[in-house]
């Protein structure tokens, strides 16, 4: 039986879940963050740890397990037997694995089914304020003039390069990418036009949007963002099939019991129909998450898919 299959079977009803739902866990839960604390990721996977941990009749531990772009984090809830393991993931888990030499060890496809999202974060184009771009038909014939803006982005392989690289694809521009290490550390050359323009995170340009630092150009994603309701998605703009959402989701590794698995999915759901958890999650720069379990069944191996060929059209590799 195939993950989403699997998956899609799991799928729970919170009034319909297996009498035996309730005998799991057996003793505590670990749910595996694989990245440094301190960061978005480890807060949200604490704060599910808080809203679980009464629910479930046992202590929720979070255990960070940074390091190789997440990759260590993950191969050890890959291989987890214990099945009392969980994953915070993100989009990263579908493009790390492209951009190494040697194979990672696990298969996050086969490995792991997707119990839900927890949050979103959105994607714009966005230029200095004296940048003669003024939307995304203008900033397509810049690309593909004489002297095409460069792209500032906060590392190789991440989200915002791999934007500025699907941007080219999808448009033959010839944008060039610097790389820094972190949006904090470009937005000084972003601010003052020593690079042009950046495929960047909400939380981190929205301060400058509104002071009128930046110009925001259009959302990468399905649909205007309430925060600038007056920029249009690529969509809109005309350049459809430019999304890029820098999602956080829970996962429990294939090992797990299908009561455990139905039992998390359905307090994830509980949890992200409640509007105090939600309000918690948008205090971290995250926007709640607005898919269903199903659709996330969905896109996660497409998520995979897609950015595996975007990796190999580009020649993208780890640094």
């Amino acid at each position: 039986m195939t993950l989403t299959r699997r998956a899609a079977l799991a799928l729970p009803i919170l009034t319909t879940l297996p009498a035996d739902a309730a005998d799991w866990p057996a003793r505590p839960l670990r749910i595996l963050v694989p990245f440094a604390a301190g960061g978005p990721a480890d807060g949200l996977a604490r704060m599910l740890a808080e809203v679980f941990s009464p629910r479930l009749g046992q202590p929720v531990v979070v255990e960070n397990r940074p390091g190789a772009g997440g990759i260590i984090g993950t191969a050890a809830a890959a291989t987890a037997n214990d099945g009392h393991t969980l994953l915070f993931g993100s989009i990263s888990m579908t493009i790390v694995p492209h951009l190494q030499a040697q194979p990672v060890g696990y298969d996050v496809v086969r490995d792991f089914i997707p119990l839900g999202l927890v949050g979103s974060t959105p994607f714009l184009a966005v230029v200095p304020a004296a940048s003669p771009i003024r939307d995304i038909a203008g900033l397509i014939a810049a690309a593909k003039g004489a002297r095409p803006p460069t792209a500032a982005n906060s590392g190789n392989g991440t989200l915002s390069h791999l934007a500025a690289e699907l941007f080219n694809a999808r448009t033959g521009a010839q944008i060039e990418s610097v790389t820094y290490r972190g949006e904090g550390v470009l937005m000084p050359d972003l601010l003052n036009g020593t690079v042009g323009m950046g495929f960047l995170t909400l939380s981190s340009v929205l301060p400058h949007i509104r002071a009128g630092r930046l110009r925001a150009l259009a959302v990468a994603g399905p649909e205007r963002l309430p925060e600038l309701p007056e920029v249009p998605s690529f969509a809109e703009a005309g350049l459809p099939g430019l999304e890029v959402d820098g999602w956080q989701a829970l996962f429990a590794p294939l090992m797990t019991p299908p009561e455990g698995v139905a039992r998390v999915a359905a307090l994830l759901q509980e949890a992200m129909a409640d509007p105090a958890v939600r309000a918690r999650i948008a205090g971290f720069g995250v926007q709640p998450a607005t898919r269903d379990r199903a659709a996330f069944v969905a896109l996660f191996p497409e998520e995979f898919t897609r950015w595996g060929e975007l990796v190999r059209a580009r020649g993208i590799h780890a640094e």
